[in-house]
């Protein structure tokens, strides 16, 4: 392994969308890329896709909180935090449509527009997606871009490719208007490579790596750009070759408390093995770290990652070493 940061490559980029199967450590990575970005002198928005305000964040109790605010306030210093929601990114739509937040609240009130707007899930990516790009177009008084990056801790895989392939498959249905022109706009922000890059967080098992390597199939399918894979809670091996050639025997004899862990860095090679034989996309591996202090920790461990090179890659040492 060599050490490459991934934000080296980032540097440019407004709009980082992290995605993967539930429980692989979206959230948390999420919350270390803000950390490193802001380190790096960037305005950062972190942002996650509700249903409603009041739920629940994953990504919001890594800032101490317990949701993300509906309009984008400072969680700690130079990282402020969004959660986006169809109805607000609706509202917004219908504002500029009829030039009239009356009319838009009007509108919004009604029970068959509403059921309207809640009936097909391309109405509730089209509130999502637009107030994406209302946030995208905010000026600093600077000058510059309000949010010079926005980073968003995207759903499970099946929603975060009806966001990303949206565009394309409303151009098709209403080609012309303000629909078209909010999504031609968007997609020219979120198809750009310059602009923007999808990021897949896994971890080095079975399941997870299957479904990683099916959704870079699916974000290509939708034309988004791939900026690469996180390998995440990569186990370090504590044995040597030697003390494993020796207790490898006993432990296919007995049922020993503690076999699973020994096991685990064998099975995160295979599949480590099997990504990188599956693609192309840069895979950068992120270490197991202690529970305490662990956002600080995974931001230290990411903006030092380990870039696999395109060789069959090899485990960590038992110091933890690439």
């Amino acid at each position: 392994m060599v050490a490459s940061a991934p934000l080296d490559a980032l540097e440019n980029k407004r709009i980082l969308l992290l995605t993967g199967k539930g429980g692989v450590g979206r959230s948390i990575v999420t919350a270390a890329l803000a950390h490193i970005a802001q380190r790096r002198g960037r305005r950062v928005l972190v942002a996650e896709l509700g249903d409603d305000p009041e739920d629940y964040s994953p990504l919001a109790r890594y800032f101490g909180r317990d949701r993300l605010p509906v309009e984008p306030e400072e969680l700690v210093p130079g990282i402020r935090g969004v959660v986006l929601l169809a109805r607000t990114g609706q509202d917004l739509f219908l504002r500029q449509v009829l030039r009239s937040s009356t009319l838009a609240r009007a509108a919004l009130g009604s029970d068959a527009i509403r059921r309207l707007l809640s009936a097909g899930p391309s109405f509730r990516e089209m509130g999502i997606f637009f107030q994406l790009l209302a946030l995208l177009r905010l000026s600093h008084a600077d000058g510059g871009h309000e949010h010079e990056v926005v980073i968003v801790d995207m759903p499970a895989t099946g929603h975060a490719l009806s966001l990303t392939g949206l565009p394309d498959l409303l151009l098709r249905l209403v080609p012309g208007g303000p629909i078209a022109d909010a999504l031609r706009e968007g997609k020219g922000y979120l198809n750009d490579p310059e602009q923007s890059a999808a990021w897949v967080v896994t971890l080095p098992e079975t399941l997870p790596v299957s479904e990683c390597l099916e959704l870079l199939g699916g974000l290509r399918r939708t034309e988004m750009p791939i900026g690469g894979v996180f390998l995440n809670r990569f186990p370090v091996d504590a044995y040597t070759p030697e003390e494993r050639a020796a207790l490898a025997p006993l432990l296919a004899e007995h049922d020993v408390l503690g076999a699973e862990t020994f096991h685990r860095p064998g099975l995160a090679h295979r599949e480590t093995t099997r990504l990188r034989a599956s693609t192309d996309a840069p895979i950068y591996v992120l270490p197991e770290v202690p529970h305490a202090h662990v956002v600080a920790a995974l931001t230290d461990a990411t903006e030092h990652a380990w870039r696999l090179p395109p060789n069959a890659p090899q485990a960590p040492r038992r110091d933890g070493a690439p």
